[in-house]
């Protein structure tokens, strides 16, 4: 399992998140935001390459998951190894705002 293009149709718990193995990317955003919209090709790139879980969250209004990470913009995307956070980038335009998790995953 790899890109996601739907959100998960139910979102999954934060204990569930946490209990996760491995690397994982958590990606908190709502599909009528523009900068989500706009951030989709540089992640399905990205996973291209880091093949790997990827989570894709609505956030929003009465929604835990994107407060229990202190999700303040969307999209914010969280890498995550054994369901601790690594990295975290937000609003991701280019292959450059990703390097970050390219650093972690070698580290």
């Amino acid at each position: 399992m790899s890109y996601s293009r739907d959100y998960a149709s139910q979102e999954p718990s934060r204990a569930d998140i946490d209990a996760g193995r491995g690397w994982q990317l958590l990606e908190f955003g709502a599909p009528w935001c523009p900068h989500c919209s706009a951030a989709q090709s540089v992640l399905k790139d990205w996973l291209d390459v880091h093949e790997m879980p990827h989570l894709k969250i609505e956030d929003g209004k009465g929604r835990p998951g994107g407060r229990s990470f202190k999700v303040t913009l969307w999209p914010t995307v969280i890498l995550l190894r054994d369901g601790q956070e690594v990295a975290r980038v937000v609003r991701p335009r280019g292959d450059g705002d990703l390097a970050v998790f390219g650093h972690a995953l070698q580290g």
